[in-house]
């Protein structure tokens, strides 16, 4: 079978991710898209990239305010995540949202937050990947919005096995677990 974009949105599909709203402030104005494709970049120094359509409104904002923040959506926020989908400017007059570093929009009931500045840019075919540094952060809880072949879903419980936070869990964990990575 040829390999073209129909079979590698197929493809990726079948890879489960979080949801999340990446979220900024461009000339005074707040804005936000639903995004999957945060990935974490480094620990040291702490980065994390996420790919934004060139066709996307959020390049140019992006760009030009130099901040965002990323917001991990719980289970409860699949309406929030639907609405940011969408394009067009976003309505946050109903959403109780702070700042921490940046000035980007993070919302308060938000899974957990990254609050970045953007230190690079990168292009990516049809997407710009953004690259920011982690300036602020925190886990607040929650079970979180997992998108899967087009669709929203959860986890099992038994995935929100308390852990402390102490007590990472740490890549060789999984190998001793499973024997292989």
């Amino acid at each position: 079978m040829p390999f073209d974009s129909a079979l590698q949105r197929q493809i990726m599909g079948r890879f489960a991710t979080g949801v999340t709203i990446v979220t900024t402030k461009h000339e005074g104005v707040l804005q936000g898209m639903t995004a999957n494709s945060l990935t974490s970049l480094s620990l040291d120094p702490p980065l994390v990239l996420v790919a934004v359509s060139k066709r996307n409104f959020m390049c140019t904002s992006l760009v030009e305010s130099g901040y965002f923040a990323i917001n991990l959506l719980t289970a409860a926020q699949q309406p929030l995540s639907d609405q940011f989908a969408r394009p067009g400017p976003k309505d946050f007059t109903k959403l109780s949202t702070i700042t921490v570093e940046t000035g980007a929009p993070i919302f308060e009931d938000a899974m957990a937050y990254i609050d970045c500045r953007l230190v690079e840019t990168v292009p990516g075919g049809d997407h710009e990947i953004f690259i920011g540094e982690c300036v602020a952060g925190a886990v607040t809880g929650g079970k979180p919005l997992v998108f899967f072949s087009g669709n929203y879903t959860g986890l099992q419980e038994s995935a929100f096995k308390e852990h402390s936070q102490s007590e990472p869990i740490m890549l060789e964990d999984t190998y001793e677990y499973y024997g292989s990575f």
